[in-house]
Formats: C-alpha cells, structure tokens, sequence
C-alpha cells in the first residue's frame, strides 16, 4: 500500500527530435535536470523522440531518456519516429508501443473520513501511420480504451502523440486524428480524465467533457511556431484540482493553468 501524500506530480514532454539540426543539447539537459528536481511520479514522453526514425537517434533519445529520475516512465511513438520503419527501432530500444500501466496512490482529501485510495491507470497507444503525419486510433482499439478503465473511482490517463482538438496558435489545421470525434466519444463514455499528447510543437489545455486535453510543447528543439519558447509541463494532481503548469527550460514559468476535477465517489477507511 502507498504512502499517503496530498497530490501525485506528472512531468510530460515531447518532441525532442534528436537528430534535427534545430536540437538544442543545453535546453534538453536543463529539461532533464529541472523535471529531475520535481522528483516527479510520473514521467510521460509523448512522441517523436527523432527526427527520422534512425537508429541512431533513438539511440540518442535513449540516453537521454535514462538520465530521467523517475519511479515510472511511459513513452510513446510519434510520427517522426514511424518513418523510415523506425518503428522497429522504438521497440527494441525503447519499449512497447502499446502499454497499460497501473499506478497506485493513497490521496488524503480533506473533508473525508479517511484517505481515498486513487489507483491511476494508464493507456498509452501508437496513434501513427507510417511515413505518414497522420494518425488514428481505429477502431479496434475502441473496445481497450472500455476495458481498459471499467472503475468510475480511477484516475484515467489516456497518452497518445497525436492530437484530438484543434490547437490554437499553430496555423491550418492538419494531422488531427482521422478518427478523433469517435475516440473522444469513447473516452468521454469511459470517464477519462487526463488526455496527454505532444505533436504541435505548442502547449495548450483544453478542458473538454470532463477531461483535460493537455498539449506539450517541445521541449529541446527551436523547432517552434512563432513566438512560442520550447516548453515542458508539470502537473501537479491534487484531490479537487488539476494545476499545469509550462515551463520553459532554464527559464521562466509560461503558465499556469487550475482546473477542477471530475467529482469522484468518496471511499473511506472501514
């Protein structure tokens, strides 16, 4: 059983790109070593950790990877990393593309007779096709995402590098998921919480049926969309809110966003 604590911290970057000639060393390393001070328990990569799926790049990314502290790490593929069958290379030096992770925190609420036990659970999926900037779900992962969260009382994490909603500063919208109304409705009816995603290059939180659809920017490249300064986030999950904040490495706070939490059913201690 989990220690009880007042809120459980995610640190969530992506589009790395190791290999572009926009990748920038210092910003990735000051990214690492500020997300590494959070001491987060939940560090999410959503995606393109290269610029073209070689080998060598992953390897790059890799070791980077490793240099995160961190008592779980979920990763997902991009676009980026899909071309070339790069794909291949993400597998054997990075892990599953597909994955469910289980996590398990005991949240103390204020107001409860005891401490609620908030198991978090996580469905991380490869929403790409390859050699292409498109993505999709499909649907035969629809019936995962069900039984994947069946508990109304979890917290529910769904990660894919893709996004669902249009992002705002980012220009004509392209490579939104083909099948994005279907998969929101799914998530919707599953009562998910938390939407993780990179791929824009351009942080936002959309606040969405009960769910937060949060966006990371990158967080190592220049590889960035007028103004806006290459950004990881920390979110920080309390009882009642949800507080995101952006970060620009080795600079200052961007943002920071509060939002209230989808009402849970109270459990208490016998």
């Amino acid at each position: 059983m989990a220690e009880p604590r007042d809120h459980y911290t995610i640190a969530q970057f992506s589009d790395i790109h190791c290999g572009d000639i926009r990748f920038d060393e210092a910003l990735m390393e000051e990214t690492i070593a500020e997300i590494n001070s959070a001491r987060p328990d939940l560090i999410v990569v959503a995606g393109d950790l290269t610029a073209g799926g070689y080998r060598e790049q992953f390897e790059e990314a890799k070791r980077y990877i490793g240099m995160l502290d961190g008592p779980e790490k979920v990763i997902v593929a991009g676009n980026h990393d899909c071309r070339n069958v790069g794909f291949l290379h993400f597998e054997e030096l990075i892990g599953p593309r597909f994955r469910t992770v289980e996590l398990d925190f005991r949240v103390c609420c204020e107001g409860t007779t005891g401490d609620v036990q908030e198991r978090v659970k996580i469905l991380a999926l490869d929403s790409n096709k390859p050699d292409l900037n498109d993505g999709e779900i499909g649907r035969d992962h629809y019936t995962w995402i069900r039984d994947t969260f069946p508990r109304r009382e979890d917290y529910k994490i769904f990660i894919l590098h893709h996004h669902l909603v249009s992002i705002p500063g980012t220009g004509r919208e392209r490579n939104v998921v083909w099948d994005s109304g279907d998969v929101l409705e799914k998530l919707r009816d599953a009562d998910v919480d938390l939407v993780m995603h990179g791929h824009r290059h351009v942080p936002y939180n959309w606040p969405l049926a009960n769910m937060l659809i949060v966006s990371s920017g990158t967080c190592s490249t220049w590889r960035t969309r007028g103004y806006t300064q290459p950004s990881y986030n920390i979110i920080e999950v309390w009882p009642e809110i949800v507080v995101i904040t952006t970060k620009v490495p080795g600079g200052e706070v961007a943002s920071r966003d509060h939002f209230h939490r989808r009402p849970r059913p109270a459990v208490t201690k016998g």
